[in-house]
């Protein structure tokens, strides 16, 4: 059974969540996501679950390690984890999802001690092969608070029996494990070549609810490499029109 933990969300666009624990309450998060703790809270480094839990996240591109803060000393007392880029936190009761709830393996950042995280590969062999961000998943299993981050604004959707939606592999966060999740050919010659959106959609069947981001990290990351390549190629030309000039000067005499 999960720690019972009390918390507080701070910020708008670039959040904190400050996690208040009682004497022997613990939370567990993703290596390199605290910002601050008080005074008896310990720091334990685990793979969380044996060395094969460990390599199955270092595979994906996760940390080999979880680490659990908990709050050794004899009153309350608080630790902070903090949103990697703008976004917001969303706060989570696993009872509500029946104990289960999939997400991004990028959007976990923090979860009540006694919460099981595990790595979650798509059941679908499409899904796997063409599902970009989509592919590995993380699941979490309990019964206490978990908190995910969304970049950008978060939309929910509550899906019923049979309702689909389409949406940008990137845009998801994470979803009830009783949604149906598959990878879907988008179409069309002039819209796979042409239509700047990526060749598949995932294609997600309810019921269940559905947690969106507007903004994915993998977007901010692709205008900073197009922003980067540009401005290289700007200076390469600018320190080539500056040979240029420097040697008509030496020829001419200037």
């Amino acid at each position: 059974m999960a720690d019972i933990i009390d918390y507080k969300i701070y910020g708008d666009d670039m959040q904190l969540v400050e996690i208040e624990l009682d004497p022997g309450e613990g939370v567990r998060a993703e290596a390199g996501t605290m910002t601050y703790m008080e005074d008896g809270i310990e720091m334990q480094t685990s793979t969380g679950g044996g060395i094969f839990k460990g390599l199955k996240r270092a595979i994906t591109g996760e940390s080999f390690f979880i680490t659990t803060f908990l709050n050794n000393g004899n009153g309350k007392s608080h630790v902070a984890f903090a949103a990697p880029y703008p976004g917001k936190i969303i706060p989570v009761n696993l009872t509500q999802f029946g104990g289960r709830i999939l997400c991004q393996k990028d959007s976990f950042l923090c979860a009540a001690q006694g919460i099981e995280i595990e790595v979650a590969f798509t059941k679908r062999i499409g899904t796997g092969i063409f599902g970009g961000e989509g592919f590995i998943l993380q699941r979490l299993e309990g019964d206490g608070l978990a908190f995910m981050h969304a970049g950008g604004t978060i939309v929910e959707k509550d899906l019923v029996a049979g309702e689909t939606l389409r949406v940008d592999t990137g845009c998801l966060v994470a979803f009830a494990a009783n949604v149906d999740y598959d990878i879907q050919f988008i179409g069309g010659f002039r819209n796979a070549l042409f239509g700047g959106e990526g060749l598949f959609l995932t294609r997600m069947t309810g019921p269940g609810k559905i947690y969106l981001q507007s903004l994915p990290f993998s977007r901010i990351a692709d205008r900073v490499l197009a922003a980067a390549r540009f401005q290289q190629i700007g200076q390469k030309k600018g320190v080539a029109g500056l040979g240029g000039k420097i040697l008509g000067d030496i020829i001419s005499g200037g």
